[in-house]
């Protein structure tokens, strides 16, 4: 096939010589293939990110869920060390256990001379408790009821004890 001078000159001249004489489907098929596995590739490569964001994002919210509770944990327990360091609950323990309040210290000097005057300790008086009202009408009430006790249906005016310091 021979080319003639009108085919060769102008725009569809130049069109004619780039592109070639037949239409060629085997040299755009290499192309093709490598623009379709670059994206399924792609794609791929953006499904697995996407997966290992989730399970980190799983990870994430376990690890504060858990974070929560063991601070509720601790909180609990500083308000059960809290309660079981204050002054009277010390005392009651120590008690308990036969502990009784030391006398009077005495000190040794750096030259193992003995200041002040040791003194034993000894088992004093428990502090009582101050009874409460309850208490006291229930060891103090007869045992078979008078005319001039009050019936049984006749409700308390007296208010419940309370703390000193409220």
């Amino acid at each position: 096939m021979t080319r003639t001078a009108e085919q060769t000159k102008g725009r569809a001249g130049r069109l004619t010589r780039l592109m070639p004489a037949g239409p060629s489907t085997a040299a755009r098929t290499p192309f093709v293939l490598l623009v379709v596995l670059l994206l399924a590739g792609g794609l791929i490569s953006l499904l697995l990110l996407n997966s290992a964001l989730n399970e980190g994002s799983f990870k994430l919210s376990k690890l504060k869920r858990e974070t929560t509770e063991l601070t509720d944990e601790q909180q609990a327990l500083q308000r059960d060390v809290d309660s079981y360091s204050q002054p009277d609950a010390l005392e009651r323990r120590a008690r308990q256990l036969g502990m009784v309040p030391g006398g009077n210290p005495a000190f040794l000097n750096p030259d193992g001379t003995v200041r002040g005057v040791p003194e034993r300790a000894t088992a004093g008086p428990s502090p009582a408790v101050a009874p409460t009202p309850e208490a006291n009408a229930a060891t103090t009430a007869p045992a078979e009821p008078s005319a001039a006790a009050p019936s049984p249906t006749a409700t308390s005016t007296t208010p419940p004890p309370t703390s000193p310091g409220r």
